[in-house]
């Protein structure tokens, strides 16, 4: 696993071993960020990520919110419940010497502490198995993870993509890459 583009470019990401963490595949980021970047979803039509705060929930190696620092995010907040994957995050984040542009939070996304923050673009990239992605987003959005305006990236298996977005969630699109679909959904007043 690599960061894809950017600054960091071809840098290469730990991954822990076995199947408790399934990083997102890097044909599937690629199209995620052309699609962040040149998609017109920022108001003007410029990129989401460029100066974005950035939340990645259910983290794993953290490569969403690294990638996303890479093509110019201002900051990230790399979150998971599992200690261990936030452990392989902070190292990949050291590794490519953003620790300063990084916060991380041990939590579980269903019950999540107020933030220091709101975020302008949040990925969501829950285990497969689980159908975590609609309480995890009704939660981060009432606890103030989450901007009125923002922009949502949510992963699911494209085997069972259903998702019945929580109030004040809007479907924007969807997007089939191989085994994942990648949901697009913005929160609140448009931004």
């Amino acid at each position: 696993m690599r960061i894809i583009a950017g600054k960091f470019r071809g840098r290469k990401l730990e991954a822990p071993e076995g199947e408790a963490v399934r990083p997102t595949s890097d044909r599937a980021r690629e199209a995620l960020f052309n699609v962040l970047v040149h998609g017109g979803y920022r108001a003007g039509g410029g990129s989401a990520v460029e100066g974005a705060l950035v939340l990645d929930a259910f983290c794993g190696t953290g490569a969403l919110g690294l990638e996303a620092l890479s093509r110019g995010a201002a900051r990230a907040t790399l979150m998971d419940s599992d200690s261990k994957a936030l452990a392989v995050a902070r190292r990949n984040a050291k590794a490519l010497g953003v620790e300063s542009q990084v916060s991380y939070a041990l939590v579980d996304a269903t019950k999540p502490p107020p933030p220091r923050a709101a975020h302008d673009l949040v990925f969501l990239d829950p285990p497969y198995d689980s159908d975590l992605a609609a309480p995890a987003l009704a939660a981060l959005a009432e606890a103030g993870w989450i901007a009125p305006g923002t922009l949502v990236v949510v992963e699911r298996p494209s085997k069972r993509a259903e998702l019945a977005p929580p109030a004040g969630f809007v479907e924007l699109e969807r997007r089939k890459y191989g085994a994942a679909t990648l949901i697009f959904l913005r929160y609140g007043a448009a931004g």
